[in-house]
């Protein structure tokens, strides 16, 4: 029985890291964009396809081996940002770059503390801003289109960014962990029907990021001074210190502290 086991040779097990390595990475470059959100709805289909095999469910099996016929040809055009920017980072020799900073507690109170004490001073002085803190899906596709910073987290730095006839103030501010990741990004305008016609282009690009993501978008209204923010596609209003931080914490403390419900929220004055 054992002489009939194929004999793994050091070329094997060299070959075996190298792909095993490369799965990783690949893993790595997903987990950055919005790409991981399709990726589980195609282990869904696939799982859903098997299991109405094994049941002999002919019809559903039909429907969905189809679809999954459909998904393989539609998967170079879904991820063509995503595999872009491989080809980019390999180019760039950046593919095997270092992993996100995970952000303790202190930390991220602190960001927090910056982040609203920003959102207070600008809506005072009523100055136009859109903030985007980026959580679990990546949304780097965004960044990208904006000019990278990388610079700490402060109250100072988003006020003069957004000041009137600064060359970022008309785009948004992407956050990603500690770091203020790039300015002047270009976000997707929502384009739902039941929008309000009185919100603007800045309530709108934070509703459509919130839409395709679960990032969380900060407003400051440039006519009014009033802070929303956008949140899985709904925009809460006219908020004041106390509950634009307590939404903050909730959110972004999620990981640390377990689920916390969406729907907590649903008293607020949330606008669809």
């Amino acid at each position: 029985m054992l002489a009939q086991l194929p004999t793994i040779s050091l070329i094997n097990i060299i070959d075996m890291l190298v792909v095993a390595v490369l799965i990783y990475k690949l893993f790595q470059l997903i987990r950055e964009t919005r790409a991981v959100q399709l990726l589980k709805g195609l282990v869904v289909l696939l799982v859903a396809a098997t299991v109405s095999d094994w049941l002999h469910l002919y019809t559903i099996n039909w429907i969905l081996e189809n679809v999954r016929t459909m998904v393989v040809v539609a998967i170079p055009v879904v991820f063509q940002p995503e595999l872009r920017r491989t080809l980019e980072r390999l180019g760039r020799g950046k593919l095997f770059g270092g992993p996100q900073v995970i952000l303790g507690e202190e930390d991220t109170r602190r960001i927090i503390n910056e982040i609203v004490r920003s959102m207070v001073n600008m809506a005072k002085n009523k100055t136009g801003a859109l903030i985007v803190l980026e959580r679990e899906t990546g949304i780097t596709d965004y960044i990208e289109t904006g000019v990278a910073l990388d610079s700490i987290v402060s109250g100072e730095l988003l006020t003069n960014i957004f000041i009137s006839n600064s060359p970022l103030h008309d785009g948004a501010v992407i956050i990603r962990g500690d770091r203020v990741a790039a300015a002047g990004c270009f976000l997707p305008l929502s384009e739902s029907p039941k929008l309000s016609q009185e919100l603007g282009t800045r309530h709108r690009a934070a509703i459509g990021v919130s839409e395709l993501s679960d990032a969380v978008a900060l407003v400051v209204s440039e006519e009014t001074g009033i802070i929303s923010i956008a949140y899985e596609g709904k925009l809460m209003r006219n908020l004041d210190e106390k509950i634009t931080r307590d939404f903050l914490e909730e959110k972004l403390y999620r990981k640390s502290n377990g689920q916390a419900s969406f729907w907590n929220w649903r008293s607020k004055p949330w606008a669809d």
